[in-house]
């Protein structure tokens, strides 16, 4: 039995989707931000403005290593894990990978541009949020499993559709 990891956007639901698959498939739920932000006592947040993405990458890294001893859990990662080819081989080598899709426009509907994004704040979060998921698609769909679109779904909705097709490919 390994993890399940869910991979996406910002908004595509993969920390809400995450508990509720937990509970479905009996299995503790982890959040690689939670990991992260346990080991630097700070907030994601907080990461970004004092040290930059650069750091936070680096502590992202370290948390998604963490879990290689960890019981099989469904975990919520950050939509940029991918970025890193050694996270990439990181999520493959421990487990399933399922990314849930969305897109820039429902980023913004689901998230808004309340400013607890670091990567969304400003003026420019449509920009940002358009640019930010093309670039990254590509990432999610090569490290991918199983994907699902969560466009017009509820997280019940996602979480079903991942029991319905995980079984038998994420023992």
């Amino acid at each position: 039995m390994s993890h399940i990891f869910l991979i996406g956007f910002m908004g595509a639901g993969k920390t809400t989707v995450a508990r509720l698959l937990a509970d479905r498939l009996n299995r503790p739920c982890v959040d690689v931000d939670d990991i992260i932000e346990a080991s630097a006592g700070r907030s994601v947040r907080a990461i970004f403005e004092d040290e930059g993405e650069v750091a936070f990458r680096a502590l992202e890294s370290e948390a998604l290593l963490s879990l290689e001893s960890a019981q099989p859990s469904v975990v919520a990662c950050g939509g940029g894990i991918v970025l890193r080819d050694e996270n990439r081989s990181v999520l493959k080598r421990l487990g399933c990978v399922v990314y849930l899709k969305v897109s820039a426009g429902e980023t913004l509907a689901r998230v808004g541009a309340d400013g607890t994004r670091p990567l969304l704040s400003g003026p420019g979060g449509v920009l940002a949020a358009t640019s930010l998921l093309e670039a990254r698609e590509t990432l999610y769909a090569a490290v991918a499993d199983v994907s699902v679109d969560t466009v017009g779904l509820s997280a019940d909705q996602v979480a079903s559709q991942i029991v319905s097709v995980i079984e038998g490919l994420c023992a």
